[in-house]
């Protein structure tokens, strides 16, 4: 249902106080240029889509110069060229801002952060590392950690005979919502959505943007009538927030499928636990939970099916 390409990393809290010039750069962490990492060693650095800034970002959403980030002295600081949508640091428009270390910049759909200090090689290797788990936008695990790390679970489950359930939860008409309300609104509410439910889940749980507007939740030790109950507090939770975006308030609605992995493993045939164990597939079990979201959605949507 929703796209299988995902954006990934983990944007830390900025510390208090000013960042040290010394060194600094910008790294992509949500965008086509996925990794990349600009420096920010001269006295003013221009960011747009125009071939001629230093940092060309080519999206339609930006303007030709919509940003410049210059080295004053003791800071570096970002200021908006009255772009037509804005620029953003840690989800606040901004016209001038001074940029410290950890700041999250976000000029389009394209979402930067910035390092400084005296050892960012160290600080961007730590980044890298977090861009091979983590999504961009959301902050939720990515679609790759996600299936390494339910590989696992699986695994152990049956190996100790322990309940695992999996909650797959699709936002409903999403490309309407971009379409009426525009990328920027839909970002915000993909991020919002993922905050929310970040909020009410286990440390155990594993919580993952599995592509586009699709997020997984898989739930240790956690039988089905209980995964259940889980998939429908999110879904109330969506259904009653207000999210509201440049002043207009947007309804949101989610659907979710449901199940357990004794269901899978019923629905299978092994002679043995020894089969079990070298046989299942992840991808079954994911394909089981999707259909049950696709029935909740030819069922009206804003509902769950298990």
């Amino acid at each position: 249902m929703g796209n299988d390409s995902t954006v990934v990393t983990v944007i830390s809290d900025a510390p208090e106080g000013p960042s040290n010039p010394r060194e600094a750069c910008l790294v992509v962490i949500n965008g086509v240029d996925l990794g990349k990492k600009f420096s920010l060693a001269q006295d003013s650095t221009m960011i747009g889509r125009s071939s001629k800034v230093d940092i060309q970002v080519d999206e339609d959403s930006i303007s030709r110069n919509h940003a410049v980030i210059e080295n004053r002295e003791e800071n570096y600081v970002l200021q908006d060229l009255e772009s037509t949508n804005g620029t953003f640091v840690n989800d606040r428009p901004v016209t001038e801002e001074t940029l410290r270390d950890g700041d999250q910049i976000k000029i389009g759909s394209t979402i930067f952060k910035f390092l400084s200090g005296s050892n960012i090689e160290s600080a961007y290797h730590d980044e890298i590392y977090q861009l091979t788990t983590t999504d961009g936008l959301t902050g939720a695990y990515n679609k790759r950690h996600f299936l390494k790390e339910m590989e696992g679970e699986m695994s152990r489950s049956i190996r100790y005979d322990r309940d695992l359930s999996l909650v797959m939860l699709d936002l409903d008409g999403f490309k309407e919502t971009n379409d009426t309300y525009g990328h920027l609104a839909g970002d915000y509410i993909l991020k919002r959505i993922s905050q929310l439910i970040s909020g009410r889940i286990r440390r155990d749980d594993l919580f993952a943007r599995y592509g586009g507007e699709e997020f997984v939740l898989l739930l240790p030790e956690v039988q089905k009538e209980h995964a259940m109950e889980v998939a429908e507090n999110i879904r109330k939770m969506v259904d009653e927030e207000k999210f509201k975006f440049d002043g207009v308030e947007i309804p949101i609605t989610l659907s979710a499928g449901v199940a357990d992995l004794q269901e899978y493993l019923s629905n299978e045939s092994y002679a043995t636990e020894e089969e079990i164990s070298r046989e299942f597939d992840c991808f079954d079990f994911i394909k089981l939970v999707d259909d049950r979201l696709y029935r909740a959605k030819s069922e009206g949507r804003n509902r769950v099916c298990g």
